[in-house]
This record gives C-alpha cells, sequence and structure tokens, in this order.
C-alpha cells in the first residue's frame, strides 16, 4: 500500500492498526472458530459457530464506536456463547482467560499480515527527523497486551513511543477522550493540535474522530 502522507507538516504521528498496518492472517479467524468451538465444547455446527462469532464480532465493534466505551472480550465471548445454548452460569472467568491465552498462542502463531507496504522504512523516516509515533488502536477479541507481544516479534516496538488499546481504558475511538488521550501522551505538550497526524482506515473512528478532536487526519483507502 503506497501512501501519501505528509510528513514534513506534521510532528507526530498516530497510527490505527487493524486495516491500517496490518490484516488477519487468512488462516487466523477459521483456527479461532475451531479452537473457541472445541474449547467450549459447542455442540452446533461449525459454521453456524462462525457466523455467531463474527456477528457479535462486528456489532460489539460498532456499540464500541457509537457509544465510545469498550465492551469486555470476555463479555464478547460470553454473548457468543449465550447465542450458541452454552450455559454461561457454568463458565468461571478462570476458563475464560484460559480460552484468551489458548487464542492468543494461535494469533502469534498465525500472525497478522503486515499491509503497509515499507513500514519500518517509512517510520525510520519519521524517527529520522526527531518525530514521534504512537498507535491508537479498539481492540476486542484481541488485546492490547497481545497487540504490544506482536509488534515486539515484529521489531515494530523500538518506533512506537506509546501505545493506546481501548480496553486498557475502556473508550474507544472516535470518543474524543481517546484522542485526548493521545494528546496527554505527547512529550511536547505545547504542539498544536493541527501538527498531530492519526491515520486509519475507518472514515468515523478514525478520520472524523480526529479531526472532530482538533487533530490532522489521513484516511488510508485500500
Amino acid at each position: 500500500m503506497k501512501t501519501d502522507i505528509d510528513i514534513h507538516n506534521h510532528c507526530h504521528f498516530s497510527f490505527d492498526l487493524w486495516l491500517t498496518l496490518i490484516k488477519s492472517h487468512p488462516e487466523f479467524k477459521t483456527k479461532r472458530v475451531e479452537l473457541f468451538s472445541s474449547f467450549f465444547d459447542i455442540d452446533k455446527p461449525i459454521d453456524e459457530v462462525a457466523k455467531t462469532v463474527k456477528y457479535y464480532d462486528d456489532l460489539c465493534n460498532t456499540i464500541n464506536e457509537v457509544t465510545g466505551g469498550n465492551i469486555d472480550t470476555f463479555e464478547i465471548y460470553l454473548m457468543i456463547l449465550g447465542s450458541l445454548d452454552v450455559d454461561i452460569k457454568q463458565i468461571n472467568k478462570e476458563k475464560l482467560e484460559g480460552f484468551y491465552l489458548k487464542s492468543e498462542e494461535l494469533f502469534l502463531e498465525y500472525k497478522p499480515v503486515i499491509i503497509f507496504e515499507n513500514i519500518k522504512e517509512f517510520f525510520d523516516q519519521i524517527k529520522n527527523q526527531g518525530k514521534t509515533v504512537n498507535i491508537l488502536s479498539n481492540t476486542g477479541f484481541i488485546k492490547g497486551k497481545t497487540m504490544r507481544k506482536f509488534l515486539i516479534g515484529e521489531e515494530l516496538d523500538q518506533y512506537i513511543d506509546f501505545h493506546i488499546y481501548s480496553d486498557e481504558i475502556n473508550i474507544s475511538k472516535p470518543n474524543p477522550l481517546i484522542f485526548q488521550e493521545v494528546k496527554n501522551n505527547l512529550k511536547d505538550q505545547e504542539l498544536p493540535m493541527h501538527r498531530i497526524l492519526h491515520i486509519g482506515d475507518n472514515p468515523v473512528a478514525d478520520y472524523k474522530g480526529a479531526k472532530d478532536f482538533g487533530f490532522s487526519a489521513h484516511l488510508l483507502k485500500h
């Protein structure tokens, strides 16, 4: 993906993750559905489980965007399980944590594909000009702590000055409070808002959210 991101007129760069820098490994979601189905002993056809997982993934993502809050990963699991006629009263937090650990292992095995062409060279250009970078990502099934592990594994973490994930602060884009969090983390608190550029693929969460807050914004189109 080639970009025409304006490096020169901005001093700080805030990046969305999903469908901006990375996309899911082509096999990951199928493998996760299989794991989910076997781990929780779900007595339904696998395609029904897959459809239900996708439905709640999309729904919770939309709810987070509309309310600006953050539905917890374990709550999403329970909604899916309840919808698939599993007795969720029989499931405790340890079981949910056990599944999360297994799904994290799967995620790091079938790791996301980097779609932002020459990302390291691009980050190098930014850093060589003494400028700063952050990640600002809404999360659903994959928590911020897992994304950090992935970025360390890809040797991208060294370029990132700070990370903000919706599950860690219970706020999702386009809530202005999450963009305020970016502002609060900047070393240079005097930096004018228009010199801060947020880059993402979502017209509402990324582009409009950043613009409404007062940042500059760049919408990536695939």
